[in-house]
């Protein structure tokens, strides 16, 4: 009694109200399902769709990620050339970043910890009778530390095999698997052209391809030293297909630059992008910060969840309104036994609670169904359509926390409405 008087509810009554609610709606089975099926829909659909939409973001973040918050990189883009395809095929074209530009930033920009400049041959891969098409890369011996790709089996070549220009490599994960499927790879050798390069090590390269290189974007890679790609395969780039021949010259495609604090990234890049342009008369390289592109995707995805949980809330509103209009027959219908109630001394705010209370279990039902529903719904499609679902903690209840206000706020006018009638008049109705 002490707790009913502090909190001002009556419990007896408000059982009894309780159990009316359930009998009420109990008594119209197909009718409250059908209500309840539009609150069950929007509340999977917020949960599905915002569950979509954070496994998209959290991939493009993880590739991006692997970038390197604290890298920068600089790359070689071929500027367009309007002329002849003829003279296309005579002329050799010349563009690119160079030795001389990765040296400049290296003495020049203060705050620098590792650059791993970076030169990409695309070439045939030959174990025997077995033939990829790939990528040979020359870099430095710790690239494997500054891309986050790890060595699987064997090792990655040393500054004294760099300084000797010595021909070891080291494969991709999908490379070797493709040259040596039954064989291990290290302590055997692949050969480029007429050049044989013994294999001591395979690396776990997350930017690589898959086996199906060719055809999905993917790319094997085989990693040599960069003094080696240099000696071997000069600096004129030769591509012949489908008849047709380009000659390029470039130094170096790539060079990542590491900055100890990650705060001065972005900085760092304006530094780099006024020394290239002091230097260069042609635009004929990018530079990427992935640190800003993740800046980007983390604003993008809370811009996509805003628009995604907008559009599955629409679904919400309806199943409220539909929730507003049983109730609005319901309380038609139940006129008499509404007048009854007044007759025998119930109170205003007694009518509104029962009213209420239907609304809110209908609700609340759908509510509970829709997030056993919107949780599962993304396992389902991670499993079938293998794309990358992320349910977080607050989207079922934020879903569910709608779902039970859609109720309460489209369950008031019609209990309301049936406080508000004449018990006299209730009573007369047919």
């Amino acid at each position: 009694m002490f707790l009913e008087r502090l909190i001002g509810i009556d419990f007896v009554r408000f059982k009894r109200t309780l159990q009316m609610g359930f009998k009420s709606i109990l008594s119209h089975k197909l009718r409250s399902f059908l209500t309840v099926l539009g609150i069950i829909f929007g509340v999977c659909s917020v949960i599905a769709m915002l569950a979509i939409g954070e496994g998209a973001s959290h991939e493009a973040q993880a590739q991006i990620r692997e970038l390197g918050a604290n890298n920068i990189i600089v790359r070689s883009v071929e500027p367009p050339d309007d002329r002849g395809a003829a003279e296309q095929q005579s002329r050799v074209l010349e563009y690119g970043i160079t030795y001389d530009d990765v040296r400049r930033i290296r003495e020049t920009i203060p705050g620098i910890n590792i650059i791993v400049p970076g030169r990409n041959i695309r070439t045939d891969l030959w174990n025997a009778d077995r033939r990829v098409r790939g990528v040979v890369a020359g870099t430095v011996p710790w690239f494997p530390e500054m891309s986050n790709s790890p060595v699987v089996f064997g090792r990655f070549f040393t500054d004294e095999e760099m300084d000797q220009s010595l021909n070891v490599a080291v494969l991709d994960r999908a490379t070797a698997g493709r040259l040596f499927p039954l064989d291990n790879p290290v302590g055997n050798t692949v050969r480029v052209e007429r050049q044989y390069y013994r294999i001591i090590g395979v690396i776990d390269d997350r930017h690589a391809g898959n086996d199906e290189a060719e055809g999905s974007g993917g790319t094997h890679r085989m990693f040599i030293p960069l003094t080696a790609s240099r000696n071997r395969f000069g600096e004129l780039i030769v591509e012949q297909s489908a008849g047709s021949r380009s000659m390029e010259r470039v130094e170096l495609h790539e060079a990542t630059v590491r900055v100890e604090d990650q705060n001065q990234v972005v900085n760092v890049a304006g530094i780099i992008e006024d020394l290239m342009e002091r230097y260069r008369n042609d635009q004929d390289y990018e530079i990427i910060v992935p640190l800003e592109l993740l800046r980007q995707a983390e604003q993008t995805q809370r811009i996509f969840n805003i628009v995604l949980g907008s559009i599955a809330a629409i679904s919400l509103i309806v199943g409220g309104i539909g929730i507003m209009n049983i109730m609005l027959a319901s309380v038609t219908e139940r006129t008499r036994e509404i007048g009854v109630r007044r007759a025998l001394g119930a109170k205003r705010k007694d009518i509104v609670t029962q009213f209420l209370i239907e609304t809110v279990l209908l609700s609340a039902t759908g509510g509970i169904v829709g997030v056993v529903l919107g949780v599962t719904v993304p396992f389902v499609i991670s499993y079938f359509a293998e794309m990358a679902t992320v349910v977080t903690l607050w989207a079922p209840l934020v879903a569910f926390t709608i779902s039970a206000m859609v109720g309460v706020i489209f369950g008031i006018y019609p209990a309301m409405r049936a406080a508000d009638m004449d018990p006299v008049e209730a009573l007369r109705h047919e």
